[in-house]
This record gives C-alpha cells, sequence and structure tokens, in this order.
C-alpha cells in the first residue's frame, strides 16, 4: 500500500524556511553521507540518490516552491492533488531535517530504498512540532526504460507521525518490510 500519512501533510501545516539541514544522522546536506552547507536560499535539485532526494525535498518547501515538492512523489504514491499538498504547508514557518543510514533492496529492474527520517518542523506561529518516520524511493533502472516518459528517482511512500522527543534525541525508523 503506497501512502501520504496524514502526518505529512499536518508536518506540512508547521514546516519550511528555517535552514534546511539535511545528511545521514547530522544536520547536514548531501548527495552521499558528509557535511555540506547549504544556505537557506541556495537551490538544491538532485535526484541522483534517495538522501538527495529527500533533502531536495525539503529544500523545495524550505523555498516556498511547492509545485516543484510535489514532483518528487510517484504518482501512484497517494501522494495529494497539487492544491491540497501546497494548502498543507500555508502555516510553515521552517524545516530541519536529519535522515538515517538508507537500507535497499532491489525488485525486477527497480531498486526501493527506505530512508528513516525526523523533521522538526516550525510554524509561522514559532510552534515547533517533530515528525519521525519514512521515507521509500524506487529508482527504475534506466536501461529497463526504453520509452517515454523517463522516471526518475521517485519517493513512493512518505510515513511521518508525531514524535515525543527532542529532534536531537528522535530517530527516524523504517519498518523491515517497507510497509
Amino acid at each position: 500500500m503506497k501512502i501520504i500519512a496524514p502526518a505529512l501533510l499536518a508536518c506540512g501545516l508547521a514546516c519550511a524556511a528555517l535552514q534546511p539541514a539535511f545528511g545521514l544522522d547530522e544536520v547536514a546536506p548531501a548527495a552521499a553521507p558528509g557535511p555540506e552547507a547549504v544556505a537557506d536560499d541556495s537551490y538544491l535539485d538532485d535526484r541522483s540518490t534517495p538522501v538527495s532526494l529527500i533533502g531536495s525535498l525539503y529544500n523545495a518547501i524550505n523555498r516556498h516552491e511547492y509545485l516543484r515538492a510535489w514532483s518528487y512523489f510517484a504518482e501512484d504514491s497517494g501522494r495529494p492533488d497539487f492544491p491540497a499538498f501546497q494548502a498543507g504547508y500555508e502555516t510553515t514557518g521552517g524545516v530541519r531535517l536529519k535522515l538515517g543510514a538508507p537500507s535497499s533492496d532491489g525488485a525486477a529492474g527497480s531498486v526501493y530504498t527506505s530512508v528513516p527520517t525526523v523533521i522538526e518542523a516550525t510554524g509561522t506561529d514559532g510552534a515547533i512540532r517533530i515528525f519521525s518516520g519514512c521515507y521509500v524511493t524506487r529508482f527504475v533502472q534506466p536501461a529497463n526504460q526504453a520509452t517515454p516518459p523517463f522516471v526518475p528517482l521517485q519517493i513512493t511512500k512518505a510515513t511521518l507521525r508525531p514524535a515525543r522527543t527532542t529532534f536531537d534525541e528522535t530517530s527516524g525508523d523504517c519498518p523491515p518490510d517497507g510497509e
């Protein structure tokens, strides 16, 4: 079952222009694990790895580029229609992101990767909410794509829920079966 959990939209009600932070169990953006600073206004659109894709998603949210953020989700991911997705971020003031170590499995010409995720969302009212969970991405091997349109690395599932601990104390978690 492919869903975008209601908590993802709830996060949208509290997520966007704080200083973005991406990385593997640290606050730093990276296509591969490692600390690499990205300024608030720096554009990041990188679909080369699952970690960089999720970093790009939250870069778009921080920049209030919701169509770009929405486009990172696969059409069959259960994403809401664009107006609902955009409306979910109306009261977003900022977001920080922390990613755990990705875990990948191959299946019939595709690679599915689960990425443990933690989000610290700040609303326009200053309220801070922490969410944790998992993003699942799908990479269709380019050699297996013979007809248009080309399908890039995409998010196929997002499951986030409110956390009861601080951003630093919280870890994302992905079920072993990807559900």
